[in-house]
């Protein structure tokens, strides 16, 4: 069994991510970082995707991590945790160490792309870790040039706006959709706003005898153009707008952790975002509209699956 978040007193005062990186201010994909291996136990093995967590926390000959760390390829870091996995457990059945928990991080270009053969892979042959991808909706540390995890309508280096298009014009990819058809035991959304309810899922992945993964926001200051000291605001407002939906699947059955009764505006989130400034423009009202119409479809599909995955999967249904 996990144990629940219920508090600050209950987590180690020792950080796990020290200060001193090279990550921007207000980066997001920091407070990720620190609030799942918090949650997670202080013998955890970290495996880590090329990308902005990497190349700015481990600038040789220096180190920010304060736990097991290894970096791989922006490709392959499911397989390198799969092998870190298979490995321990050898050792485990011979007496020469015992099995450590393993979490993998990954940006949205190096899990949603790049990444999404090895996480596939792994996750068909059931290692045990939890995969988290720090989603800052492009690929950051090479010039903000969009992947499949780029929303509608956003500004990249490679998404332009003029008068041929209007930011990127296909929608994210419903990641934890395609995770989910692999029958792991566990996958989830979380945010950095909401700390109790990311930390919380990170205990209960972890606690699970098979591959899990957790999908969480990490809004990027400059890529997504706000400013710095509003991270966590941005964070909290996805959740409020239902613009980024909180839920877990488990067991086949899912479950929106942070219900949202009475969303606020979409548009008070998008005007935050440099990004999105196009799209308050006249001849952009179409692609706004879209966008507001694709969130509510979104959400109330989200919550038919809460209803019939718990009527066909869960206890009621025994």
């Amino acid at each position: 069994m996990y144990e629940q978040i219920k508090g600050l007193k209950e987590l180690p005062t020792e950080e796990p991510l020290a200060p001193g990186h090279r990550l921007c201010p207000g980066c997001g994909a920091s407070v990720v970082v620190r609030q799942v291996l918090l949650a997670a136990p202080k013998d955890t093995i970290v495996a880590n995707a090329t990308g902005c967590l990497e190349v700015s926390t481990a600038l040789y000959p220096y180190s920010a991590w304060n736990r097991p760390w290894i970096h791989s390829a922006f490709e392959n870091a499911a397989a390198v945790a799969s092998g870190i996995e298979v490995g321990f457990k050898a050792l485990s059945k011979r007496g020469e160490a015992k099995e450590h928990p393993i979490v993998v991080f990954g940006g949205d270009g190096g899990t949603y792309d790049i990444g999404f053969q090895a996480l596939s892979g792994a996750f068909e042959r059931g290692h045990r870790f939890l995969y988290v991808c720090y989603d800052n909706e492009a690929y950051m540390n090479t010039g903000i040039q969009r992947s499949g995890g780029t929303p509608r309508g956003a500004w990249t280096t490679t998404t332009q706006v003029g008068s041929a298009r209007a930011g990127k014009l296909e929608a994210k990819k419903d990641l934890v959709s395609i995770v989910v058809a692999h029958h792991i035991p566990y996958a989830a959304t979380a945010s950095i706003s909401h700390w109790r309810d990311l930390m919380t899922k990170v205990r209960k992945a972890l606690s699970m005898d098979g591959p899990t993964f957790i999908h969480v926001m990490a809004p990027c200051t400059r890529g997504w153009r706000f400013d710095s000291a509003k991270t966590i605001r941005m964070s909290r407002l996805a959740v409020e707008t239902r613009f980024f939906p909180l839920y877990e699947v488990e067991g086949g059955v899912y479950k929106i952790t942070f219900p949202i009764t009475s969303p606020k505006p979409v548009e008070e989130y998008l005007k935050l975002q440099g990004r999105y400034a196009h799209l308050f423009q006249p001849q952009n009202s179409a692609e706004l509209e879209l966008i507001k119409k694709e969130v509510d479809e979104n959400y109330n599909h989200l919550q038919r699956l809460s209803q019939l995955t718990g009527q066909l999967y869960g206890p009621e249904a025994n």
